[in-house]
């Protein structure tokens, strides 16, 4: 028992310093003092966030760390719930700074044609069994199916491929007062005030908090050439809308009756795809076309590709984006980067504490707790990194390290074929001629797809 107990003392000392780390080195401190965060009662504002940041790395909560006598910080619980509370704390923009200096930390280790991208989309925020959250909505759960009692949590993540920052986010309650489930009364701050700001946000349709939050990266400084997302943002006037701020959109498209302008005519995406002639065997992609799309007032260019949808080889799924000139193959690759904000959804749910360590029903104390949460993310993102890309080890190893990339397939397939190559001259002795006879052999009794990509990848050495 006694070994254990060092044991995680040890463990839980690690991580301190990690923390303390990673504040000191991108100014933590600084970056509250510009986003109003003050002292608590007298106590730096630094003591109660790198607590607040800690918590979620150790096995007690605060109020057992006080039951147990653990608790040995110089303030109490409630400079803790005071600094929580805090109206004044402007968190939006406090995320999207340090994700910026976070993204820049990143780029001595990132090649400078590598495509950048922002990832948006949402989760359940559930706050069944608080009773009296403020603004807490009925919302319907589309991985259930059933209706629950929380928040919409819409965030704006920022990708190189490799890492996912989570860069600012916003807790979404319905815009309709009849299915705000809030027991309990709530005074609305003055309407000048942030706190306010804060709650009118909260009850703005999603499609216009993704343009805010687009807008406070920007003004943050963020770089990125396209923004990810899925079809629940995917309307023409979405797309157009973000084309305007400056950015390319990768999305999902709805199969519903919106339509799109193909060769003069207004077609569903559906009524595009039974018109035109389809790709045969199995190439990775259908189908794709050039289409017009906006509103009646301007449209810009896009390009629809269908690609076989992998669940029902008899279904397809469409994704525009609205750099035209942009490749089938890559269009479909840099999608493929939105799936970077499930695994994050699923980290600070499971391992991060999102729905479980805040019990407060104050709505600036929830915005408090998913900013400290996003910081944790942030940090262990940072730290797996450093962990993985071996160019951390300094300038002088930087020429002789290859950048982390997103593996292709024809790539991957390389990489296996040469193994079981090396795997049959060790075990039978074979020849090279006997090699080079057994590839031809496998790779003509390949399906089209394979002896493509082998095709190129040969070209490209």
């Amino acid at each position: 028992m006694p070994s254990t107990i060092i044991s995680q003392d040890q463990n839980e000392h690690e991580v301190f310093n990690a923390i303390h780390s990673f504040l000191s080195h991108f100014g933590i401190g600084k970056l509250l003092k510009t986003c109003n965060a003050m002292k608590q009662k007298g106590v730096p504002i630094m003591d109660v966030f790198k607590y607040k940041l800690c918590n979620a790395f150790t096995d007690r909560s605060m109020y057992m760390q006080m039951q147990t006598g653990v608790f040995n910080e110089d303030f109490s619980k409630n400079t803790v719930y005071r600094f929580m509370n805090d109206p004044k704390v402007n968190w939006l923009r406090f995320t999207s700074m340090l994700s910026r200096k976070a993204a820049e930390s990143l780029e001595p280790l990132t090649d400078e044609s590598r495509i950048n991208a922002f990832v948006i989309d949402d989760t359940l925020f559930s706050r069944t069994g608080y009773k009296g959250t403020e603004l807490a909505s009925s919302l319907f759960d589309h991985v259930s199916g059933t209706h629950q009692k929380g928040f919409r949590l819409i965030t704006l993540g920022w990708t190189d491929g490799n890492t996912f920052l989570p860069v600012n986010g916003s807790l979404l309650a319905s815009s309709n007062p009849k299915y705000v489930v809030c027991e309990k009364e709530f005074k609305m701050p003055d309407g000048r005030s942030l706190a306010a700001s804060r709650r009118k946000l909260a009850q703005t349709k999603g499609t216009a908090v993704m343009l805010e939050l687009l807008k406070e990266a920007d003004k943050a400084g963020h770089k990125a050439d396209f923004v990810l997302f899925d079809s629940w943002f995917s309307s023409p006037a979405q797309l157009l809308d973000v084309k305007n701020l400056g950015f390319d959109c990768i999305a999902m498209v709805k199969k519903n009756r919106t339509h799109y302008e193909y060769e003069g005519k207004e077609l569903t995406v559906s009524g595009i795809f039974r018109a035109c002639k389809k790709n045969r065997g199995r190439s990775k992609f259908l189908l794709s076309v050039d289409v017009n799309v906006g509103t009646d007032e301007q449209k810009i260019p896009a390009k629809i590709v269908y690609v076989r949808n992998r669940s029902n080889r008899k279904d397809w799924i469409a994704i525009i984006c609205t750099k035209p000139e942009l490749s089938e193959e890559e269009i479909i690759r840099i999608y493929g980067k939105r799936w970077k904000i499930e695994v994050f959804f699923k980290t600070c749910k499971s391992y991060l504490k999102l729905l479980t360590e805040c019990h407060s029903i104050s709505f600036d104390a929830l915005t408090a707790h998913v900013a400290i949460v996003f910081t944790r993310y942030m940090m262990l993102a940072l730290e797996q990194r450093r962990n993985t890309d071996a160019r951390t080890i300094g300038g002088l190893f930087l020429e002789f390290v290859d950048e982390l990339k997103d593996i292709k397939f024809s790539e991957s397939l390389q990489i296996i074929m040469n193994a079981f190559l090396k795997c049959l001259n060790t075990v039978f002795h074979i020849t090279s001629e006997q090699i080079e006879a057994f590839t031809r052999e496998f790779i003509e009794r390949m399906p089209g797809y394979i002896k493509n990509a082998f095709a190129r990848v040969q070209v490209a050495a």
